[in-house]
Order: structure tokens, then sequence, then C-alpha cells
């Protein structure tokens, strides 16, 4: 609490420090006439109720260090400041078992009190930690439609199976189970009589299955996992007409209906699979419901909807009000080519995530494993009964240790890490008399909860000692806190003077300066003051008429945009607003990518939203960039993670948070869409992959990868050898070829000169004998 008295005290003195080294004294701007209206113009004016103080000054309402130069003396200086008081603040606990639920405590402190001023800011911090062994009740909610038989039949056993690996997460887990179809009436099911009992009648692939209903809660939440595979092996099948379901009316009935028994000292995680998209408000009236749906739970005594055929759908709002009220996580288990659409779904109900589900729900286990992991890897701040003239601006610091202004969420975490939150606070105006101020923050999905009750500083010391038909007030007016308050008809600093008294020497006191109008033009001088004409845009004030609180710059129209008080031609803004016309936003949330980067560091996060600095890049948080020299380094990521669960992002539940891209796999890369970029890197076994990386104009990022690496293999060193040997007898047996035709040759020949001698030799031998 000392910290925090520090803390308020340099700001104090540093925001009058500013206003005064800048020349800017608001509280002398306008003709204030009271101690009340004096602390309603700025945090930083105070009021001097001392009764010889002011003679010759213009106002009473100045700065404290001004008053005190002028003459006016500590104890009659009304100034009184915002604070904050911690009423209950036990240390936050680290394990969530063997303990009750009072003693579990996540957010730290529990309760405290703020005495605010109108204009003024105070701040308060709070620590929130996700402990370990924390107990989970989970219920798993069907579509029991006829397109999910097969995800049926997978999920027969589930229960042991999901109960043995959620075990190795929390010591004490329980489970239930519900299904839902949709409203049995026209035009959403089919109606006619032979229907009724059998809707399959007729459907040969599937001739047989249980009739319409809307929600049928089955097994309430149980440690017991036996009787959730029990209860799941005797359901069948059912068959509505239209593709839409009716698993909003399920949802709803499962977070406000007390038999599914949902525990409070618990997480509560609602897993909704479903191959369709979900009916929503308004649908009802194509088959006549108008009524808009209540919330409420309407369980009959057969643990089924009753209202269905009643009331229409409920809305998203409807949805995250009660789930939130509930402490429900909601966990979307849908197919791939539902994805995007749930995936808005989240954006609108907060609390909510999706995964995707395959088509026969073998991976529902692991779908409910790595919801949990995302869910206790954040922690997020929601504001509940926010009262309209509070302003409030957050600060978030998570494990990196530095401070992220507009930021009222944490990812990344670990179970049992701490994160922090500092919570600025800035009343607008004061509320009627007598008004009760509250509200509470909570972190998303948790029973704790921190109390805030506000105390509003809109009053004075010094009324309380007002006197009525004081003698320093002529007996026509009431002294307060320095002034007088003239009964009607009487005018003047001590009421001296009556309505309609005029004169030149009065004239010249209600001139700004020689050659300006008469109290500005916009009002009548009597007895030394102006007396200030109505106007139907708004007051007008000061002590010439000068001011009003309607000529200030407008955005869209609108004074101030909304986001400002308009005080003597200027816009006061509200906290989290800055700029002339205050349409500026310091919220910074916006602009923070799924990485958790500022404007995916392509960008400056300006009024609210991100402007892209860097060439190529576009999109919300400038996450978009094909073009960008870190494109494919950051797809990469993604690839791994998703295709061959690899890279940095393997281990880290962030993988599907961060990795939302449609990838596509084919055996060989097109390189035909000249918007596409090509991206190659070389993977740990010395492999080549390739992608290609492009952005279609519905906004969706989309990467085309090989479904292998592309590897170029080594030599088989039995295949060289044989090569080798194989080419050395080849050779041999050429050469001894040529080797043999050779000799041959050389035979031939020798062989045709022996024969050529020997013939000659025979003719001398015979020529010889016949010479003789």
């Amino acid at each position: 609490e000392s910290e925090y008295k520090s803390l308020f005290t340099t700001a104090a003195k540093s925001l009058i420090s500013n206003n005064l080294s800048s020349g800017l004294n608001m509280c002398m701007s306008g003709s204030t006439t009271s101690c009340e209206e004096c602390l309603l113009i700025h945090p930083n004016c105070a009021w001097c109720s001392q009764q010889d103080f002011g003679r010759g000054w213009m106002s009473r309402c100045d700065f404290f260090t001004n008053l005190l130069k002028r003459g006016c003396e500590n104890r009659f200086i009304e100034f009184p400041s915002s604070r904050t008081s911690i009423l209950e603040s036990r240390p936050l606990s680290s394990k969530g078992s063997g303990w009750t639920q009072y003693d579990v405590v996540q957010i730290m402190p529990q309760k405290i009190s703020l005495s605010l001023r109108p204009g003024g800011q105070t701040w308060f911090g709070l620590q929130v930690r996700q402990v370990e062994d924390y107990p989970v009740d989970l219920y798993y909610l069907m579509d029991l439609s006829l397109s999910m038989k097969d995800d049926l039949d997978t999920i027969r056993n589930l229960g042991t199976k999901l109960a043995l690996e959620m075990g190795k997460l929390t010591s004490n887990f329980r489970l239930g189970f519900g299904s839902f179809v949709d409203k049995n009436m026209s035009p959403f099911s089919y109606t006619a009589d032979k229907y009724q009992e059998n809707p399959c009648n007729g459907y040969k692939l599937f001739p047989n299955c249980v009739p319409t209903f809307g929600f049928r809660h089955i097994l309430s939440l149980t440690d017991k996992v036996d009787r959730f595979n029990e209860e799941v092996q005797k359901q069948m099948v059912s068959r509505n007409r239209d593709a839409p379901e009716g698993g909003f009316d399920a949802i709803l009935q499962a977070a406000v209906c007390k038999e599914i028994g949902w525990r409070k000292e618990a997480y509560h995680l609602l897993v909704f699979a479903t191959d369709d998209v979900p009916h929503l408000a308004l649908d009802g009236r194509l088959g006549g419901l108008v009524q808009p749906h209540d919330g409420r739970c309407h369980l009959n005594d057969k643990n089924e909807y009753s209202a269905s055929t009643q009331m229409d759908y409920p809305s998203l709002a409807l949805l995250g009000e009660k789930l939130a009220e509930n402490n429900i996580f909601l966990i979307f288990a849908v197919t791939k080519r539902l994805y995007v659409i749930y995936k808005d779904f989240t954006a609108l109900i907060p609390g909510t995530t999706v995964e995707i589900l395959d088509q026969d729900s073998k991976n529902v286990i692991q779908l409910i494993i790595t919801a949990y992991n995302n869910i206790r890897s954040k922690v997020e701040l929601s504001v509940w009964d926010h009262p309209e003239d509070l302003s409030l601006s957050f600060t978030a610091t998570c494990q990196d240790g530095q401070p992220l202004p507009g930021l009222r969420k944490c990812a990344d975490l670990k179970i049992g890490d701490t994160v922090s939150f500092n919570v600025s606070v800035e009343a607008r105006s004061c509320p009627p008399r007598g008004t009760d101020q509250s509200f509470t923050i909570k972190p998303v999905g948790f029973k704790d909860r921190l109390e805030v009750s506000v105390d509003y500083q809109c009053d004075c010391g010094c009324s309380q000692t007002a006197k009525s038909n004081s003698s320093i007030c002529s007996s026509m007016g009431t002294y307060t806190c320095g002034t007088c308050q003239c009964e009607p008809g009487y005018l003047g600093a001590r009421c001296e003077c009556q309505e309609g008294d005029s004169g030149s020497m009065y004239l010249s006191a209600c001139r700004e300066a020689e050659g300006k109008q008469i109290c500005s033009g916009r009002g009548e001088c009597s007895c030394n003051q102006c007396l200030c004409y109505e106007s139907e845009f708004g007051k007008i004030y000061g002590s010439f008429c000068e001011c009003d609180d309607f000529s200030c710059a407008r955005h869209k129209g609108i004074l101030c945009s909304g986001h400002g008080e308009c005080h003597c031609g200027e816009c006061k803004c509200h906290a989290g607003y800055v700029g002339d016309n205050c349409n500026c936003s310091t919220e910074t949330s916006t602009c923070v990518s799924d990485d958790g980067r500022m404007c995916s560091g392509r960008g400056s996060c300006v009024c609210g939203r991100c402007q892209c600095s860097e060439p190529g890049a576009f999109g919300d948080t400038c996450e978009k960039c094909p073009t960008c020299p870190d494109a494919c380094g950051t797809k990469r990521e993604c690839i791994e993670c998703r295709l061959f669960n690899s890279g940095r992002l393997a281990d880290n539940q962030t993988c599907q948070r961060l990795c939302k891209d449609e990838i596509i796999t084919v055996e060989m890369l097109k390189t035909e869409d000249p918007n596409a970029v090509l991206c190659l890197y070389k993977t740990d076994d010395d492999c080549v992959m390739k992608f290609m990386y492009s952005e279609h104009a519905s906004g969706l990022s989309v990467l085309t990868a090989l479904k292998e690496p592309e590897c170029s293999r080594g030599p088989d060193a039995l295949m060289v050898l044989l090569a080798v040997v194989g080419s050395i007898l080849l050779v041999g047996v050429v050469l001894l070829a040529v080797w043999k035709l050779v000799i041959t040759i050389h035979d031939h020949r020798e062989f045709a000169r022996f024969q050529s001698a020997r013939s000659r030799a025979r003719y001398e031998m015979v020529r010889k004998k016949c010479q003789e």
C-alpha cells in the first residue's frame, strides 16, 4: 500500500509540474463559482475557502502551489486526491489439489477500494497464477445427427483413454456427456407422422434411428469414467432435415443447468463436437419462433431441453455471457472445412478455442489435450459491471518482464507461472448522490476475482459548514467555502446588487480587454459580472462568457469523438485516448499479432491500428507479407511443426495457435502463380524442402508444400564395386578379343606366305625335273 501511495504522489507532482511549466492554467480559465465546480475542472485544481482570500484576484480555483503562494493557508485548501486501499490480499497458491475452494487463490489482491476524484487517475496492480494440479470438469457435448455415426462409434471407449491422459495433468478429473440434434419442428426436422418415431424411415443407408431431439443431458459430471463408456455405448444417432444443427441451444443448457454438476473449484471445459454449422439467433423465426431465448435452464424430468420448440436459438452475445458467468471454457471440435467459421465465433465469445477434428473423431483425445494446454497457457482479464463513468486501461507484464501497455492478456505461459497487470482507473464524472459503484476483474474462465468498490470525491469538506442568510452575504445568500451563493434576484460577490442594475461603471469590468465586446457578445453585464446567455448547443461560461463546452474539435460529427470532454475550446480526453479531437486510442492490444509481437515486427501501432512500414506487409497486424525477407523463415516453422512435428514449435502448444495457415501438400510444385513466393530450406538430414507461400483475396494465407523433402541419395558402394569390377572385366575381354583378332590376322598372313612359298618350291621342283 505504501508503494501505491508513493506512486500516486509522484504522479500528481509530475502532472502539476507539467501544467505549470507549460503555462496552461485551466483552473482559472472558467468562471467557477463553487468549490465543487472547481474540483470538476481538472484533478490538479484546488479551492481556497479562506474568507479574506481572493480580493483583486479572478478566482479561488487554482493550482495547489499557486494558492499557497497567493496567501491561502494550507488548512483552507480543498485538494482531494485519488487513492487506493487494499482490503483483502491473500497470497497466491502454488497447487490446486488437496485444498478447498476457499483455500486455492489464483488472483491477488481479492478486494480493494478506490477513492476517485473526477478527472483524476489512480493505479493498482494485480497478479494471476495458474496453479498446478487444479481440478478439471469436462463435459462432452456431441452432435448425434446422422452424419456423426462414425464419430459415435469412435468415442465409445473415450472415457477410459481420456481419463488416462488427463490424469497426467490433474489428479482430480470428472467427465460428463450430453448430445443434441435440432429442434423437432419444420423446417428444421422431418415432422410427418411416419418420421416421428423413426426419422430415418425410408433412408436406405441407415434405416433406423431415434426420434429427433434438441438437447439431452445424459451423464452428469463424474469421476467414474466407466459410466461414461456405458452411456455412450447406449446412444444412437438421429436425423434432421437441414444442414445446420441446434448446437447453440445445447451449449447454453449445458452452461446454465445445475444438473450438469459443475464444481465451483474446478476448470470447466465444454467440448462441442460437430461436423456442421449451428443455427443462430433469428433462425427460429423460420419455424415461427419469435420469443428470444431467456438464457435459463429448461430441462424436464427426462433431462431433455423442454423449450426447444418454444424459443428461438440463443445469440452469440447471450452464449458468451452465460459461459463467462459460469466460468466455462468452450472448445469447438470441428472438421477442417468449418475451422474458419468457428474461428470467427471464438473472436466473439471470450474464453473459446477451436480445434480441427478428424472426420471420424480419431484425434479427439489429442485435440482435447491440446486445447486444454492452450487454455492453461494464457491468462486474459475481463471486466464485469463496468460503470459507464469510469475509464480503465491495462498494462500487462508477462514472462519476459516487459510492460505491454494496452494489453490485458498474456500467452505462452507454463502452469505455475505468475503474471502481473497494472490497471489505471479514471473517473470521468460524478454519479448521482448516494450511488454505490463497484466492478469486478476476473481472468476468463477462473472462479477467482478481484472486487473493486469505488467512492467518488465530488463534495468539498467546507460545504458542511455552510451558513444560510449570512451577514457576509448581505443576508441575501448562503456563505459556503468562502463565497456567497445569492438568493434569486441578487448578484455580486456579497449579494450586494439586484438583477437589472447597470451603469457605465459596471461595463468595464465585463470586458476581457479594451476594444473587446461586452461579455464576449454572449452575455449581459450586471453588477460588475457577466450573465451568460443560454444556448441550445451547450453551456456558455467564463468571467467574460468566453468559454463554452461545444466549440471543440469533432470527429465524424461527434464532439471530442465521444472520448473526451469539451472545456473552453479544447478537448480533455478520457484515459486511453489522445489527439486534438480524442480520436486516437492508446490501446495496443489490437496491434499485437498471434506471435506476441507488435504489428508482427513490421510496423508501428498508431491510434490502435497497425501502420505497416515493411514494404509488401499488410493485414490487421502486418502479419501477411509474402515478399518480406523473413516470410519464408516464418512459414518454415509452421511447415515443420504442422507436417513433420519438428522445429522450434514442435514441443510448444503455440504451434496450433500461431500456425493457422491452410497447408496443401502436393507431389510436385507448380510455379504458375505470379503472386506466390517459392521458399526452400535444407532439413537436418540434408534434404531440401520446398513450398509456395501465397495470400488469397479472401485474406487466407495458403502454403503449398511437397509431401516429402527432396533428398539426393549417396552412391551405393556395392553397385560402385560391381561397376568397377564389371568395367575391368569388360576392358579385359575387349583387350583379349582385340589381341585374339590381331593374332588371328597375323597367323592368316603367315600361313598365306607359307602356302605361297610352298607352291613356288613345288613349281621349281617340277620345272627342274622336266628340264632333265
